[in-house]
């Protein structure tokens, strides 16, 4: 969105304006795209070690809860992640899910058997309207190829997990966005990834500017009405030390973002944040009795708070901006957000 001269908010981004601005995140993709399948994996790792025996700490905050995410029970009850995260399309969870946990015993042999079993963490968005999800195409060897591919670079827009997607009713996906936050002389970075799959286009909006009317107007006989349904994901990531309760508090804010691009959060809407710090990291094997976690000073929140609103709205925008095109099942068709940016850019400037 910066290409087009778009800013979001005040603060900084980080250098790549993304989730793996966070040192140690990594992100990666599988990607099916053939006739009507439109589909895949996306993987987000929150460090690239065991994170069975390294755990950072976790929360889940549902949003609105129409969706099919595994893995937020035991998140919500211990306060750590312990896998990597996987998104993908909602048929695609069980496959996804038990891909994960066979890679995860291969890395593990004591789970199971000397220790407990392990909580995979997938989470979906329907794609039916381009894919072809109900013939569930993606399979292990599809999770292995994006968990595989995880690395600081990694594309946006009509991949992975977002291959499929629609948002305001244009194409959605793979969008991210980073913020750096100044404390006591510190610069810690937060960073959000989204998989965008929701809203009404006639009310999107870009940065205040009715976007979706524009459209409507645009394209005339093509204007698409559908009533706000769909889903969005966001991960949250940050090296800032925060408790379990100071992430939840956070991860609240993602719902700013969302509303200032023009959503309402329809009913059939599933809405989930996992958010995650790697400063604060518990051991599978921890001997001690008591162990020490640092956390932020409450009074200094806001600032986390700003640079949550701002990334989660700058990734939904990322996302329909780097998403391109796409004819999917049945020739269904979403129009990427950029062949109109431009338009859109210039007539909110005249009416300025």
């Amino acid at each position: 969105m910066r290409d087009y001269g778009v800013v979001i908010g005040s603060l900084r981004p980080g250098a790549g304006n993304r989730i793996t601005d966070v040192p140690g995140v990594q992100v990666g993709h599988c990607t099916l795209d053939d006739g009507p399948i439109k589909t895949g994996v996306t993987a987000i790792l929150p460090h690239g070690g065991n994170l069975f025996q390294d755990k950072v700490l976790a929360v889940a905050h549902v949003i609105n809860g129409f969706g099919k995410t595994t893995g937020t029970i035991q998140i919500e009850e211990l306060g750590t992640i312990e896998t990597p995260i996987l998104l993908t399309n909602t048929l695609s969870v069980g496959q996804v899910s038990d891909a994960l946990i066979a890679y995860m015993l291969e890395q593990n042999a004591e789970i199971g058997v000397t220790t407990g079993t392990v909580n995979p963490v997938v989470c979906e968005c329907n794609d039916g309207y381009l894919n072809d999800i109900r013939g569930r195409h993606v399979q292990e060897q599809h999770v292995r190829v994006a968990l595989s591919d995880a690395g600081s670079d990694f594309a946006e827009g009509a991949v992975g997990a977002g291959t499929g997607m629609s948002c305001y009713g244009l194409k959605g996906g793979i969008g991210s966005a980073s913020r750096l936050i100044e404390l006591d002389g510190n610069v810690y970075t937060l960073g959000v990834l989204v998989l965008s799959n929701f809203g009404r286009q006639q009310d999107f909006l870009l940065q205040g500017i009715p976007a979706g009317a524009m459209l409507d107007e645009m394209q005339r006989a093509e204007a698409i009405d559908e009533p706000d349904k769909g889903s969005i994901i966001f991960i949250l990531a940050t090296d800032l030390p925060l408790s379990e309760r100071q992430l939840k508090r956070i991860s609240k804010r993602c719902t700013v973002g969302m509303t200032r691009t023009g959503s309402f959060i329809g009913n059939g809407s599933g809405d989930v944040v996992i958010a995650f710090t790697t400063a604060n990291r518990v051991q599978h094997e921890q001997s001690a009795a008591v162990i020490s976690l640092q956390m932020l000073n409450e009074n200094e929140i806001d600032l986390a708070f700003r640079a949550t609103a701002e990334a989660s709205e700058e990734a939904i925008l990322n996302s329909l901006t780097a998403a391109k095109t796409t004819i999917g099942r049945e020739g269904h068709l979403r129009k990427g957000l950029s062949e109109y940016l431009d338009a859109i850019i210039k007539q909110a400037k005249s009416r300025d």
